[in-house]
């Protein structure tokens, strides 16, 4: 759960670091509502390679579907068309 922090808070921007690498996720509000949240590196980077993975999976599953629906094609003929297309 973030912890929340008026904007008023940011004024202290070596005080507000260390809430932000304490806490971890901090929230901060204006007039009572979250305008923005503040992760720090270790818990952006988690984020960021979830969003990774679940590109890939993504991507991975796609693949799948095509294989089985048969609607994929040489990666030559896919090359060769780029060429041919934009004069490579």
């Amino acid at each position: 759960m973030a912890t929340c922090v008026p904007v008023r808070d940011l004024k202290s921007t070596a005080e507000f670091a260390a809430l932000v690498e304490r806490e971890h996720d901090v929230a901060v509000t204006k007039n009572g509502y979250e305008i923005m949240h503040c992760l720090s590196e270790h818990e952006y980077r988690i984020v960021q390679d979830e969003v990774a993975r679940a590109r890939l999976l993504s991507r991975m599953l796609l693949a799948e579907q095509e294989m089985e629906a048969d609607a994929y094609g040489d990666y030559d003929e896919f090359a060769a068309s780029l060429r041919n297309e934009y004069g490579l």
